[in-house]
Parts: C-alpha cells; structure tokens; sequence
C-alpha cells in the first residue's frame, strides 16, 4: 500500500520540480534587477559611520558639529579679543610717526625759505658796504661840477673840456649805480621822513609848512629797498598846518580890529 500511496503523490505533484526552476529563475532575475539599481554609496557610509558611533559611544554627527563649531567661536572670540590692543598700539605708532613727519617736513621747508631769503639777500646787498664808500666818490665828482661856473667853462676850453671828462665820469657811475640797485634820494620839497632823511637844520620858510624839506645838502641812496645813506637835509620852521589852515578860516573884523565885545 505503501508502495500504492507514493506512486499516487508522484502522479499527483508532477510539476514539483518545475516549481524549484521557476523559484531559482524569479530570485536570479531579482538579483539582476537589484544589482542595475544605483547604489547609493553616501547612504551606506553614513549607515556604517551610524554603526560606528554606536558601537563605539561616541558622540552622533550632530552633536559633534555643534561642538566644532563652538570650539572655532571661542578661538576667533579670543583672537578677536587679543587684536584690538595690537591695532591700537599700531594705530599710535602710526600717528607718532606721522606727526614726526610732518615736522620733519615742516622744518624742512622753513629751512629751505630762509636758505632762498638769505640767498637772495646775499645777491641783491653784497655791494653794499662798496657802494657805500663809493658814494663820497660820486659826491666828490658833484663838487667838482658844481664848483665851476658857465661862464668859466665859455671862457676856458681846457677846462670845459675837462669838466665834460669829470662829467662823463660821474654819468657813468651813476649807471653802475643803476645797474646794482641802487638809487638817489633828493627829497626837496617833501615832508620829512626820519627813515630816509636826516634833518641838521631848521630854516625860516613862510612859504613852507612845518616839516617841510626846504634844502638838501647831501643826497641819500638806497640799495633796492634798504636805505645806504641817509638824505642830510633841512627843514622848515613854518607854522604847523593845522594853525594855519585855522587861520585862514576864522572870521575877519570889518571894523578895522576895533570892535569891543560887550558879553565878555
């Protein structure tokens, strides 16, 4: 019977093995189509990293960003902390230097100034002290000329002839005079300056007002704008201008000067 049962279930069940084939066929198509998918490659390592981290107590992804972050705050709160006292102390040094500088430089352009002022003074008033011992040359020459009369010359032409020699020379001179700066002053009928005239006299001059240059007994001269030798001059007495002027517009007697004031 036993025999009879097997012989049944064998003609029962005859595609059991076609079962086996088609099973085995599915799970290797499935592999195929697994193994065409992406892998995702990032997912995996983070899975691995998870297990890791696990396994190990240390600390998720999270947390230790948080705690990397925290340590480059506090370092760049400390270096920013640290920085402003080296700026500040640049900072002063900077300005200390700058000031220096400009004082350096200041000092610099006050001396170049005075160097060009002294320059030019040394050009324009080097002759000075030889133009003035040449003056008494061209005064002497001015004698000479004024001590001889026209009609001396018209009647001696020897002398004419020489006084004409005396008096180119005395042009000349003039024009090297000219030449270095320097010139006459002949200040007749001017008011009296003390810087540039010397008064030695006073004279009786009506027609004159007080202060008034009346004569000039020896001419001044200037070299460019600084006086060489004072003008010796002499002055009128006169009455000062304002009585004068004061006089001339007081009211005048029509009586002959003999009218007598009563409200006295």
């Amino acid at each position: 019977m036993a025999a009879t049962e097997d012989k049944m279930n064998e003609a029962e069940n005859p595609d059991v093995p076609e079962d086996d084939e088609a099973a085995a066929a599915e799970d290797a198509a499935a592999a195929l189509a697994q193994a065409a998918e992406p892998i995702d490659l990032a997912a995996i390592k983070a899975e691995a990293e998870e297990e890791a981290a696990e396994e190990a107590g240390v600390e998720t992804g999270a947390e230790i960003s948080e705690g990397s972050n925290q340590g480059w705050g506090a370092k760049i709160v400390g270096e920013s902390a640290e920085e402003p006292n080296e700026l500040e102390v640049a900072f002063t040094e900077i300005a200390e230097l700058k000031d220096k500088l400009l004082r350096a430089l200041a000092e610099t352009e006050n001396m170049r100034r005075r160097s060009d002022r002294e320059k030019t003074d040394t050009r324009k008033y080097a002759v000075a002290d030889f133009a003035r011992d040449m003056l008494a040359v061209s005064d002497n020459l001015q004698r000479a000329l004024s001590s001889v009369s026209e009609d001396a010359r018209d009647g001696n032409p020897e002398l004419s002839q020489l006084l004409e020699g005396v008096e180119l020379t005395r042009k000349e001179l003039e024009g090297h005079f000219t030449k270095h700066g320097i010139k006459e002053i002949n200040p007749l009928g001017e008011k009296l300056d003390p810087n540039f005239h010397q008064a030695v006299v006073q004279l009786d001059d009506p027609e004159a007002a007080q202060g008034t240059v009346v004569q000039v007994m020896q001419p001044g001269y200037v070299i460019h704008d600084r006086l060489l030798r004072a003008a010796m001059v002499g002055v009128a007495k006169g009455v000062p201008v304002a009585k004068v002027e004061g006089a001339e517009d007081a009211p005048k007697p029509t009586d002959g000067g003999q009218s007598v004031d009563t409200q006295a």
